[in-house]
């Protein structure tokens, strides 16, 4: 992710297929790991214990990569104002699965994060107490 596509107008993104954040999982069953992971790491409700999952993980043609929701909205040829601070919050939720041994992120050098400030995880053992919602719903391509 060159720093070219930082200064946008209206601090949008400028997203193509070449912005995918590819990574590698360190075995087969880290793929459902990761994925569960990911509902319960997002944007939280100030007034309620509800969490919105920011980042989905994405298995395609024998590749892994990270991705935030809006840009599966965009994979699928729909619209959707992905922001610089966006792909900062999906490099920084990135970075922390790598920390935790799940993942590992190709071209790690060329991420820009953001603070943990706006990132809610939710830890397993609470996972109870809270609504997690998603605002993309993967599809299934079964024929």
């Amino acid at each position: 992710m060159a720093t070219g596509n930082i200064s946008l107008p209206d601090d949008l993104y400028n997203w193509s297929s070449d912005s995918l954040l590819t990574i590698t999982l360190p075995d087969p069953d880290s793929f459902l790991k990761i994925r569960e992971t990911l509902t319960r790491i997002g944007v939280a409700s100030k007034q309620e214990n509800v969490l919105w999952q920011s980042v989905h993980i994405l298995h395609k043609q024998g590749k892994y990569s990270l991705m935030h929701f809006k840009e599966m909205f965009l994979i699928d040829g729909k619209t959707a104002d992905l922001t610089v601070e966006d792909v900062r919050r999906r490099n920084t939720i990135a970075l922390l699965l790598q920390q935790w041994g799940l993942c590992t992120v190709v071209s790690e050098d060329k991420l820009i994060t953001t603070t943990l400030d706006n990132i809610k995880i939710v830890p397993f053992r609470e996972k109870s107490k809270w609504s997690l919602q998603t605002k993309y719903t993967m599809r299934s391509l079964r024929t």
